[in-house]
């Protein structure tokens, strides 16, 4: 079971893929680990070496103690990266793994080929929604707001028909750290890129799911609008539309990677 020392964060990852094919690297949502893109293992093996990982807080991933930022995630990528010997690395987030790719995109381009942002916003929610989803998981814990969280993330045809997968997502939910988990929230409340999105010059693909009300079409329509190399796709699901439509998530990195 590897790890790494990445910014500091004793960091779970799981690289697989043959030798000298180029990396593209998975971040997963907020309260997700890195099982969460097995189905985008198994459908872009043969072109990567596809590296995952757990965010802080998540997974099998230490919790850092403090506050946390983007930025400071952003630094973890770059860390594990460097850990690994890897110069450069396509890069596909969703959600907070979105934000995550944004930082980087600003921050980090001589480090990213190719960037996805699926399920993301420039600005995800408010001050007054995160701080209370905060002080909720503090006091009661995640068990809490699990059901409202699935019902987010996936449509009830869906969490209906493919109950093994969700059944997996709420189980790997309920294990993240709640002071992680906690800290994450911070970090998303703090985000913002709207000023600052237009500076990603890397090739970059937008996800955005029909059905998800936590960032929307339009969110995902802005933040195609603002990269001048980005193109956009939208998709029939909810906030984790890797898993809700993958097959047309899939598709879609296929096509992107590809061209």
């Amino acid at each position: 079971m590897p790890f790494a020392e990445a910014n500091g964060i004793h960091t779970h990852y799981e690289i697989t893929g043959h030798a000298g094919l180029p990396v593209l690297t998975f971040s997963h949502s907020l309260g997700a680990d890195l099982d969460m893109w097995l189905g985008q293992v198994d459908s872009l093996n043969s072109y990567f070496q596809i590296l995952r990982y757990d965010a802080r807080g998540h997974g099998q991933s230490a919790t850092a103690s403090g506050p946390a930022s983007i930025a400071d995630m952003g630094r973890d990528v770059l860390g594990l990266l460097d850990a690994l010997n890897v110069q450069t690395t396509s890069f596909c987030g969703i959600s907070m793994g979105g934000l995550i790719g944004q930082w980087l995109g600003i921050h980090a381009p001589h480090r990213v080929d190719k960037l996805v942002l699926a399920n993301t916003a420039t600005k995800i929610g408010n001050t007054e929604s995160w701080n209370t989803r905060i002080a909720t998981v503090q006091q009661e814990g995640l068990q809490t707001i699990v059901d409202g969280t699935l019902e987010r993330w996936f449509i009830a045809g869906f969490r209906e028909e493919h109950p093994e997968v969700v059944d997996g997502i709420r189980a790997g939910f309920l294990k993240t750290d709640p002071a992680g988990y906690a800290a994450c929230c911070a970090a998303i409340r703090d985000a913002d890129f709207r000023n600052e999105v237009c500076q990603i010059a890397s090739p970059t693909l937008v996800i955005a799911g029909s059905a998800d009300p936590v960032t929307t079409l339009a969110d995902g329509q802005f933040l195609a609008s603002q990269i001048a190399s980005a193109s956009y796709v939208e998709v029939k699901a909810a906030h984790l539309s890797n898993l809700g439509a993958a097959d047309f998530f899939n598709e879609a990195l296929r096509g992107f990677f590809n061209h």
